[in-house]
Order: C-alpha cells, then sequence, then structure tokens
C-alpha cells in the first residue's frame, strides 16, 4: 500500500474519533506493509488528556511486537503530533513519521531541539487537505 492508502486508514480513525465527540485524530502503525496498531483520540471517553490518538497506536503496537522500540515501523497520524506525543514517538525510536497536515498552534515543530529519534524519517502532507478539512469542520461545528 502506499501513504495514501495508509493514510485514509488513519482518516477512518479520525472519522469514528469524530463520531464519538472526540477531536478527530487517526493514527495507524505499518510495519512490515501491514498494518498493527490503529487509534483515534478518546481523551473524552477516558477523561484522559494524554490519549491521543498516537500515544494510543504506540502502546498497542508495542504490545503487539511485544518490546517497546518501532524502529522498523511507520506511524501515519492525520495531524502533525503535539510535543507530548513527539516525545513519545522518539521514546519508541519510531522508525518513519507520516503526517497529514501540519498543527501551527500545538505541533510539535514549534519547539526547538530533538524531539524525534535522530534516525526518525518525517514526511508530511499526506492527503493535507482531507486531514486539515476533517479537523477544521469538526472544529467550525463546535463553535457554532
Amino acid at each position: 500500500m502506499t501513504d495514501e492508502q495508509y493514510m485514509q486508514q488513519a482518516l477512518r480513525e479520525a472519522q469514528l474519533a469524530e463520531a464519538e465527540g472526540e477531536v478527530p485524530i487517526g493514527a495507524v502503525v505499518v510495519c512490515g506493509d501491514r498494518i498493527i496498531a490503529r487509534a483515534h483520540n478518546q481523551t473524552e471517553r477516558l477523561h484522559d488528556p494524554t490519549a491521543h490518538a498516537e500515544m494510543i497506536a504506540l502502546t498497542s503496537a508495542c504490545d503487539y511486537l511485544g518490546g517497546k522500540y518501532l524502529d522498523e515501523c511507520t506511524l501515519y497520524v492525520t495531524v502533525e503530533p503535539c510535543p507530548m506525543c513527539a516525545g513519545a514517538i522518539g521514546w519508541t525510536q519510531v522508525g518513519r513519521l507520516v503526517y497529514g497536515t501540519a498543527d501551527p498552534k500545538r505541533g510539535y515543530s514549534l519547539l526547538q531541539g530533538q524531539i524525534l529519534h535522530p534516525k526518525t524519517e518525517v514526511a508530511h502532507g499526506v492527503l493535507e487537505t482531507e486531514c486539515s478539512t476533517v479537523v477544521s469542520q469538526f472544529f467550525k461545528r463546535k463553535r457554532h
């Protein structure tokens, strides 16, 4: 599958989050051309501000692989990870991070210094319009 196809899977997770009243962010972890974890935001459901899609997906992937490193995996997430999630991505040594749209207010790239593991490759802008639209429409509806 291509980056776009995996991002479509992350978008499906974002739609599940939205249906549950959560901020619509979704993530999937791919290892060996296979999705080994999928998740969406669950901060409202779990009353846990750390229950971001990335955190849940990373935990699930580590459990699936039986280890704490994901250096041979790719994390696809619809929105640029926050600093907390970027820290977890760094600690798990994710081999590749692919995100759809930037988060100019809370994304990890706002911070200076190295958060991700030095070997982590980063790609962004995959299905950027679709990823951005899901989030912006969610907040537009919230404000009305």
